[in-house]
């Protein structure tokens, strides 16, 4: 067993405590852009139920604010304006969610033809144990307005020109106040580290990392939508499948936001080369939608399919692991995987284009040796 599977179950929390923290963290990630810093998780990693914190991607528009732990933030109600430190949350009632935090912008690079943007490959994904607040307490203890029907949402990142956009964004009166939405505190039993997001940071189970404000600063519940280039054009999918190379107006949009079904190989890596005896296939699946159903896993390029072993609490938007033992010959083969979730959707072949590149799940594939 691997030492992230011992996180899994009641003793997450202060397993945490007790590992130790890799040194290095820029230098184990897959560097994307240096400033602001984006990196990626590398696809070995993703084998067990909980991304270590030091390996966890990184995503930034401006680059992170100075870290200040008494930072507060703002919510902005009918009957009260609360400004509350990360020791204020604590004196609310805690809950925990095991979540997938993916950029909606994942797999943007297996796009055809390219779409502009970071071209991340598999790596701007991760799953962790996230603690904190319910937004929907910190909403009714600040009033709701009787037309509210957004929430607003402004993190302490700033751009580093005036011409630039701020990152504003909003979530639905019903995405915040669905239990799971929370202002996490916690990540992985530790205190939330500044590159992601601390000292507190909104947590949207099975929505798009987009929603899942870092460096929180300001919620406002509102009757509209947040105005501004990251809400009303950024982050935006076309209502209807388009021909790949299509320009799509705003006004054909709506927001990204669940995330579809998709599934990764994690080993073996695409180009290995394996000993021949008894191996297995390793990855991750899961859906923003419902619960994963079934991963099947294919050795000879998708002609034949056999049912990987699924492992971890099944759950909407978080993943489990699935294992495929098989018997390594010599010679070379092709591996692809593709899952299914409980609502009957299916991972597709190929992903549905979008101009932004946003949401690729298509079948993985990886080639494999093995020695003779």
């Amino acid at each position: 067993m691997k030492r992230r599977d011992l996180f899994l179950g009641a003793g997450l929390t202060a397993l945490a405590q007790l590992l130790p923290r890799e040194s290095g963290a820029a230098q184990s990630l897959l560097s994307h852009l240096a400033s602001p810093q984006d990196l990626g998780t590398p696809l070995e990693v993703f084998d067990g139920i909980f991304t270590p914190n030091e390996r966890f991607f990184v995503r930034s528009h401006f680059g992170a604010p100075a870290f200040n732990p008494r930072r507060k933030v703002k919510i902005v109600g009918s009957k009260q304006t609360l400004e509350l430190s990360a020791d204020d949350l604590q004196e609310f009632p805690q809950v925990t969610h095991v979540a997938v935090l993916q950029c909606a912008g994942n797999g943007r690079a297996n796009q055809t033809p390219r779409v502009p943007g970071l071209q991340w490959v598999h790596g701007a994904m991760g799953q962790a144990e996230w603690r904190g607040v319910r937004l929907s307490d910190l909403l009714e203890k600040a009033g709701l307005p009787a037309d509210a029907q957004h929430v607003k949402t402004l993190g302490a990142d700033l751009p580093q020109k005036a011409t630039v956009p701020a990152f504003v964004r909003s979530i639905p009166l019903a995405r915040a106040l669905d239990k799971t939405t929370i202002v996490a505190t916690h990540m992985n039993g530790l205190p939330l580290p500044a590159a992601h997001g601390g000292p507190f940071r909104l947590v949207v189970p099975g929505w798009s990392g987009n929603h899942w404000m870092k460096w929180l600063k300001l919620l406002q519940p509102q009757a509209q939508e947040a105005e501004g280039f990251y809400q009303q054009t950024a982050y935006r999918l076309p209502k209807q499948p388009v021909a790949p190379g299509t320009a799509v107006k705003p006004a054909d949009t709506s927001p990204a936001t669940t995330f579809p079904i998709k599934s990764v190989i994690a080993l073996p890596a695409n180009g290995a080369t394996l000993k021949p005896g008894r191996r297995e296939i390793v990855g991750i699946a899961f859906s923003g939608e419902a619960q994963v159903a079934k991963v099947e896993v294919s050795l000879d390029g998708g002609r034949a399919w056999q049912s990987a072993r699924l492992e971890g609490p099944a759950g909407i938007g978080r993943w489990q692991i699935f294992r495929l033992p098989f018997e390594a010959k010599p010679g070379n083969f092709i591996a692809v995987v593709r899952a299914s979730d409980k609502k009957g959707n299916e991972q597709p072949p190929q992903a549905q284009w979008n101009p932004s590149g946003y949401f690729w799940n298509g079948w993985h594939t990886v080639a494999v040796q093995v020695a003779s």
